[in-house]
This record gives structure tokens, C-alpha cells and sequence, in this order.
């Protein structure tokens, strides 16, 4: 495996998210960051990300795609390269999740996207929680970094304010092969607010938030990583109908797992 320049050094004493963001976050369902590693960080991840869409040993089921072999995704990267749990953007980016979510926050996962360059793939607008299990009630958030500046051209994440105040909204399937889900009115869809960032910056969204990304119209892969973190679920008095859901579907990889919820994985 390719080397993983590691950074040292612990989570800083200080709270690297100010009382202000803390509350855009809050308010909004989303929040913007400039920087969770350095830039040297951010070129070795570059080459451990194009080692595992290239010769890693990745098992079948850890690959998945939006729709056919449309815009590749690796699940549990941390599993082929565990360095990735021991960098600075990890460290800065848990201790931001906790902030934002609670002291009872734990990670739930870790995938990789690639945006393949000059593809007309969208991942269309959607809620997190609609891949999830509707009989419990999930307090989480994704964060998503991108390893290069991430742009309107190819394809930086984009919201809408205040969504994460919605109940699950109906979803579908993209087409009948797909294992990604659509949001089927978009009407909700009001004022959507496009987020570029350097790379190495991030976003966070709550799982709740409306979020979508564009096509890749650029010359060069749009590579992402993105880490999920969760408070432990709650299961409900009267569990919602997704019906939009395929039960041969695999695992979602922001998903909260019920067998592990509550204790690091």
C-alpha cells in the first residue's frame, strides 16, 4: 500500500468551531469549513485515495455506485488503508462532530467518492435519512472533504438552508437498477446555497438537510472523502413506511448501524 503521511500531534484543548458556526449549523442544517488538514496531508491523501479506485484489494461489497458503475464509491476505506483514522482532517473532523452533535457522538463510517471527469453524473437532491432504518429516530451528520478545490464546475456540495427541519420527504429509486434515491418533489428545494472549498476544507450536513452535487465538468477527478459520525438512535413508538427502500440493497454508508450504534467502529 502507498505510505499515508500521518500528522502529529492530538485534538487541540480549544474548540475548533466558533460559538458562531456552532449556530449556523444549528439554524441552517449545514455548515462550511476552510480547513480540516494541511496541504501536505491533503497530496498524500490524494495518492492513498487514487490507490484504493486503482490496485487496492477492495472486497466486492465494500464497491458501490450511485447507479450501474455511474459514479464509483468505496466503502470502508479506513479498512484497507487505517491510516486514514490516525490523520489531522480525522482528529479536527470528530472533534468538530462533537461539537455539533453532543459528548455521546461516535463515528459510523467512512466512504470515498469519485467523480469521474468530464461525466454528466448528478447525485440528485436527497435526504440522508431516507436510506436509513425508519423505525428509529437518528441525531447524525456527514462531513465531506474534498481533496481538491471543489467547485460549481465539478460538483461541490450544495444545500438547502433550514431542511433539516423537514420530516423525511418522499424519495425513489434514481431507475430501477440503482441503489441511490431521488427526492421525488422538489419543490422544497427553494434557495439552494453552493458551498466551494479549498481542498482539505469540509462540509458538515445533518442528515435531514437537502444536499446535491453537480456534474463533474472539469478536466480532473473530483475526489471526496466523507466521515460520518452519530449519537446513539432511539427507536419509535411508531416507525415510518420508506417504501422507497430496496430490501437487497446494501448497507448505506453514512447509515448509523443498530448492531454497533453507541461504540466506536
Amino acid at each position: 500500500m502507498i505510505g499515508l503521511l500521518v500528522a502529529s500531534g492530538a485534538v487541540p484543548d480549544t474548540f475548533p468551531l466558533t460559538e458562531t458556526e456552532v449556530a449556523h449549523y444549528a439554524e441552517q442544517g449545514f455548515l462550511a469549513v476552510g480547513r480540516l488538514t494541511s496541504a501536505a496531508e491533503v497530496e498524500s491523501l490524494q495518492a492513498v485515495y487514487d490507490w484504493l479506485f486503482s490496485d487496492a484489494p477492495v472486497a466486492e461489497d465494500d464497491r458501490i455506485a450511485l447507479s450501474g458503475d455511474r459514479l464509483p464509491q468505496i466503502l470502508n476505506p479506513d479498512h484497507y488503508a487505517p491510516e486514514l483514522r490516525a490523520t489531522e482532517a480525522w482528529r479536527t473532523a470528530t472533534a468538530m462532530a462533537v461539537q455539533l452533535l453532543g459528548p455521546e457522538t461516535v463515528p459510523t463510517g467512512m466512504h470515498a467518492i469519485r467523480k469521474a471527469p468530464g461525466t454528466d453524473v448528478e447525485t440528485p437532491w436527497h435526504q440522508d435519512e431516507a436510506y436509513w432504518d425508519p423505525a428509529r429516530a437518528h441525531h447524525a451528520l456527514s462531513v465531506w472533504m474534498p481533496l481538491q478545490p471543489a467547485t460549481r464546475e465539478n460538483g461541490c456540495m450544495e444545500f438547502q438552508p433550514g431542511s433539516h427541519a423537514l420530516p423525511v420527504l418522499e424519495h425513489r429509486l434514481i431507475d430501477a437498477a440503482s441503489q441511490g434515491l431521488e427526492l421525488v418533489d422538489p419543490s422544497a428545494v427553494t434557495d439552494p446555497v453552493a458551498c466551494p472549498l479549498p481542498a482539505g476544507g469540509a462540509t458538515f450536513h445533518d442528515a435531514r438537510t437537502l444536499h446535491y452535487t453537480g456534474p463533474n465538468l472539469s478536466d480532473a477527478p473530483r475526489r471526496a472523502l466523507i466521515f460520518s459520525f452519530a449519537c446513539p438512535s432511539e427507536p419509535l413508538d411508531e416507525p415510518r413506511d420508506y417504501p422507497w427502500q430496496r430490501s437487497d440493497a446494501p448497507p448505506c454508508p453514512t447509515a448509523p448501524d443498530p448492531s454497533t450504534e453507541g461504540s466506536p467502529r
